[in-house]
């Protein structure tokens, strides 16, 4: 490799340095930088320690010591010696800090093994050219170390991307699972979405044995083909169902519009209820068309029935006349209370019952508040006669004079009793019987009430 320096004597203006020779190579970081000043640069360690491994002709022929012998490395003739040594110093530490950045963005994962690769080469092919000044064997160590690296890293790599794929096959193998299990889904709607969600999943997953996703992507392709099968006959199915619900209402409709106008208020409110019984049994159609036939049938009922309401509150209109009638013979009943004379009081409530007929109906709104005033003393009357009849009834008067009758021959008997206990001088036996004998009396006198009740005494 020759090396050439050109000078222009007019100006002393430096026009050439370097024209290495041979082939062209990609430039590297270092080349990019600006070019050395004509100055020379501090000699700093390292730059030291590599210039030792170089040397400078009085000629500005630069040599480079190997391990196999000193090499021309170039010819620098701008300059002194020691930048000439300089220079191609700085050459050798480009190299060193371009293995030595690879090297650590390529442990920091910010960097690929084929990037480092990419700067090793171009390294190797630097170290080949020998177109610098500096370590050889420690340039070459520093390969030997990164490619060791990057081999790891390959490795590394590699292995990650098997982790990679065997979770990708996992979770595609989970994917054609839950597909086959949604096969028989009726959740039409939700199962729809999961399927279309689930092969955005698929398509996201990292790429990895052909033939094994081939035979899950089947899987799932037959899963979803069934469940679509399946979805679009039940929606055929409902879609006939849905038409003949819509003839099956319309029917409904316009038997309930044909009703709308009748005046047969008890017999056409029978029929609507009838409409509404088979509207609820008829099959559904869609929350749509449901909704639009409802409220034509519904308009139809409400019509006739706020019709029969009109007419039912006119006629009781023409009723309320009949109102102060009863009313008066409610109060009229009312005045028999409390009933003394059963008998005079029946005669009395007959003619109220009669008079009451013939005033003719009143409305309904006062029609259950005057039925409970007469009925009121109409239960005052029962009650009377039946209490009557009680104290009346020979059967009951005779069963309790003979009740009577027995609790005082009762008495009789005890008392015997207890006047031979006490002249044996039993005083125990006197005390008991004593005891049985006020318990017998105030049965006698029980029975002696009700006796007198039945006989009009009391």
């Amino acid at each position: 490799m020759v090396h050439t320096t050109t000078h222009d004597p007019s100006t002393h203006r430096q026009i050439g340095r370097c024209m290495p020779q041979g082939p062209m190579r990609v430039p590297t970081p270092a080349a990019l930088r600006p070019a050395p000043r004509t100055a020379p640069e501090p000699i700093d360690a390292a730059s030291a320690e590599a210039g030792a491994f170089g040397r400078v002709d009085a000629d500005g022929t630069v040599h480079l010591r190997t391990p196999e012998g000193d090499v021309v490395v170039g010819q620098y003739a701008a300059g002194p010696a020691s930048e000439a040594l300089a220079f191609y110093v700085r050459r050798y530490l480009d190299l060193v800090v371009d293995l030595d950045l690879v090297s650590r963005r390529l442990q920091e994962s910010r960097s690929t093994p084929e990037q480092a690769q990419a700067v090793l080469d171009r390294v190797r092919e630097a170290l080949s050219a020998q177109a610098f000044v500096g370590d050889v064997l420690a340039l070459r160590a520093r390969c030997e170390d990164l490619a060791g690296r990057i081999e790891l890293s390959r490795q590394a790599r590699q292995q990650a991307r098997e982790a990679q794929k065997a979770q990708a096959l996992e979770a595609r193998e989970a994917l054609a699972r839950e597909a086959e299990s949604l096969s028989d889904s009726t959740a039409w709607r939700t199962t729809t979405e999961r399927f279309t969600a689930l092969v955005a999943e698929w398509s996201a997953l990292p790429r990895g044995d052909r033939a094994t996703e081939q035979s899950l992507w089947k899987r799932i392709s037959t899963a979803r083909t069934n469940f679509d099968k399946r979805r679009r006959a039940y929606f055929a199915e409902l879609g006939a169902v849905r038409k003949d619900a819509l003839e099956a209402k319309r029917q409904l409709i316009a038997r309930a519009e044909a009703l709308a106008t009748s005046t047969d208020w008890a017999g056409t409110a029978r029929s609507f209820r009838d409409l509404l019984d088979a509207w609820k049994q008829a099959p559904r159609g869609s929350r749509q068309d449901e909704d639009r036939l409802w409220k034509r049938f519904k308009a139809a009922q409400d019509s006739f029935f706020a019709a029969k309401a009109a007419a039912e509150a006119a006629a009781e209109e023409t009723l309320r006349p009949n109102v102060a009638a009863r009313e008066a013979l409610a109060a009229e009943a009312e005045a028999l209370l409390p009933i003394t004379d059963a008998k005079a009081a029946k005669t009395a409530l007959r003619s109220i019952a009669d008079r009451w007929e013939r005033t003719g109906d009143v409305p309904r709104a006062d029609r259950d508040r005057l039925d409970a005033r007469l009925r009121k003393v109409e239960e005052a009357l029962r009650r009377t006669e039946a209490e009557s009849w009680r104290r009346s009834n020979p059967e009951a008067r005779a069963r309790a004079e003979s009740t009577a009758a027995a609790f005082a021959e009762g008495i009789a008997r005890l008392e015997s009793q207890r006047d031979a206990a006490a002249a044996r001088g039993a005083d125990a036996e006197v005390a008991r019987l004593n005891a049985s004998l006020e318990q017998t009396r105030a049965l006698l006198a029980a029975a002696q009430s009700a006796a007198s009740e039945f006989s009009g005494q009391r």
